[in-house]
């Protein structure tokens, strides 16, 4: 994973981590775990996430990219920034 990867899943955890669940321990989330399945996030959540990926990457984030798929864990939130970014 480039560094850039690398910072950009750091940040997604710490702000999932922090605004999300409330705590500052990196072992209550693994990167794969599902944020839905776990009632960590829902729509106003994704919102929150939304608005969090767009300012913090510069990324725009459509109406029809908003799907579970693309916010499920801390990989798929990566994976989908890092595609946003390459366009």
């Amino acid at each position: 994973m480039s560094t850039d990867g690398i910072q950009t899943r750091e940040k997604v955890r710490g702000y999932i981590l922090e605004n999300l669940m409330f705590s500052s321990n990196d072992g209550d989330l693994a990167d794969g775990a599902s944020l839905l399945d776990r009632g960590i996030i829902d729509s106003t959540g994704v919102l929150e996430i939304v608005l969090y990926l767009e300012e913090e990457f510069q990324v725009k984030v459509k109406d029809s990219d908003m799907l579970p798929a693309n916010f499920d864990s801390v990989d798929n939130i990566v994976g989908f920034v890092s595609r946003l970014q390459s366009n």
